[in-house]
């Protein structure tokens, strides 16, 4: 265990862009397409990547950062809906702010990766792009 807790700052790679400006219902935001615009000094790091169909993006909730989390909440934040744990939900108000999201790959062109299935607004800050794996 340590001592203290570590201290870690994280820089975007890229941002959303799409036509969502504001926060809808995670069904919605997945249907549209959505552009990854990875900054210019990450798109080396694409080579090989349209060998995927699905890849992971790891995001911000920059829009939700500083709220407080609730430890139980009720599914996408309606009361007609059961109540889980945090952890054993997909909600955006998370202990930090991350969001993951499996989306399908389109296509990659230079610095831009056009995806559908992602819930995240326009101006949304990206942390990482992963492959997803399957067994």
């Amino acid at each position: 265990m340590p001592q203290s807790d570590p201290v870690f700052t994280v820089e975007p790679i890229g941002y959303v862009e799409n036509t969502c400006n504001d926060l809808l219902e995670p069904g919605l935001i997945r249907t549209l397409e959505s552009r990854i615009i990875l900054k210019p000094e990450w798109v080396e790091g694409l080579w090989k990547l349209e060998e995927h169909k699905q890849i992971l993006i790891v995001f911000y909730f920059h829009r939700l950062a500083g709220e407080s989390t609730e430890l139980i909440q009720h599914m996408r934040g309606k009361p007609d809906q059961p109540q889980k744990g945090i952890f054993a939900l997909r909600s955006p108000r998370r202990p930090n702010s991350i969001g993951v999201t499996e989306v399908d790959l389109l296509k990659i062109e230079g610095n831009i990766l056009t995806v559908t299935g992602l819930d995240a607004v326009n101006g949304t800050p990206v942390l990482d792009i992963k492959p997803v794996r399957r067994k």
